[in-house]
């Protein structure tokens, strides 16, 4: 993370891909279509559930892979967006004051957790739910330790070695809010700018990775960081009574 490293607080966010389902083995697509057989009730539905499948694949470690990898010094005002462009020598570069990086999914995390290391604040917005643990189990399987237990407690007294704020937790007061929302909603009802606002959400990524929309998804990712470190900011003047 070059030279973002105060011990101080770190926003980041993910973007992931799934793998192609049809591509899988069929023991592997047995044991993920043996739910949804049990629960549809005819064929419609069954057709209905498979399609679901087959585009939340990205939402697994097991089953998907992290694409984009966005790091930003709250303290510091700096960025860094790693990101996957297979069969394309992009390279670095820099645009709005945020540094680019093409990596290797392995080299993206190797270099996460270098970063990482220095820092005792983790700021994400639905982070526990989805990008600590999905980075945690890349990480593993790619054979890199984390520097960093992300997922160490889910309540802050429980969290001994680095506090993870996650929003999505922290503005739903764990739970009690019975419709939680998105970053989306969140960003909106606050004023915040929604990184969805400029024709790009989540759900396009996978199709904008196969079409080499590589760059176009690392940009992407900086609206979410970026709106992340804004509702941090409301938050924490407002609502933050630790």
């Amino acid at each position: 993370m070059d030279n973002m490293s105060n011990a101080g607080k770190l926003i980041f966010d993910i973007e992931t891909i799934g793998d192609n389902f049809d591509d899988l083995d069929a023991t592997t697509q047995d044991i993920l279509t043996r739910w949804i057989k049990k629960d549809s009730d005819n064929d419609t539905e069954y057709e209905q559930a498979l399609e679901n499948l087959k585009s939340g694949m990205g939402f697994s470690p097991l089953t998907g892979e992290i694409v984009v990898i966005g790091v930003y010094d709250y303290i510091m005002n700096q960025g860094v967006v790693y990101f996957q462009a297979p069969g394309q020598n992009i390279g670095e570069f820099t645009e709005n004051g945020i540094k680019f990086k093409q990596m290797t999914e392995k080299e993206m995390l190797e270099n996460f957790w270098q970063g990482a290391d220095k820092y005792n604040e983790f700021i994400t917005f639905n982070g526990r739910t989805f990008d600590a643990p999905f980075l945690m189990i890349r990480s593993a399987i790619h054979g890199v330790r984390p520097t960093k237990n992300l997922m160490e407690g889910r309540y802050f007294y429980q969290q001994k070695n680095c506090k993870h704020i996650d929003l999505y937790d922290q503005l739903s007061f764990l739970g009690a809010l019975s419709r939680k929302g998105n970053l989306h909603l969140w960003s909106k009802a606050f004023g915040i700018k929604s990184p969805k606002s400029d024709g790009v959400t989540g759900d396009d990524v996978g199709r904008l990775f196969k079409e080499g929309k590589f760059v176009e998804i690392a940009k992407y990712n900086v609206g979410d960081l970026k709106a992340t470190k804004e509702l941090y900011e409301k938050w924490n003047a407002y609502l933050n009574f630790q």
